[in-house]
């Protein structure tokens, strides 16, 4: 008697910080701002006239960064919070390159 054989489930990897199988929402809200920040800080270090924006949400992005690095659990956490960190750090030095945190006022 022919019967057809069960096909195996493919296990389809999904994105997640939680790597340990436990929540950290504080620590994936700070992942979140992080690359948010980090992301609008690199973009916008392109153009001349937005250092104010690039350097302030550098630095802030700078800070949650080392903050994220200081709380975070699991690796997946750090890897995330490092590329942040490190674009928002070449944004807030590109920033203040071009102009500074105040706009040249000094």
């Amino acid at each position: 008697m022919a019967q057809a054989a069960p096909r195996p489930r493919q296990h389809r990897p999904q994105f997640t910080l939680n790597t340990d199988g436990h929540p950290h929402p504080r620590e994936n809200a700070l992942v979140g701002v992080t690359v948010l920040l980090g992301a609008i800080a690199f973009v916008t270090s392109f153009f001349h006239g937005l250092h104010i924006l690039t350097s302030w949400t550098g630095l802030i992005g700078v800070i949650t960064g080392l903050t994220g690095l200081f709380v975070s659990v699991t690796t997946a956490e750090r890897f995330a919070v490092v590329i942040g960190t490190g674009a928002a750090a070449f944004g807030l030095f590109l920033g203040v390159a071009h102009g500074g945190l105040f706009g040249g006022v000094w």
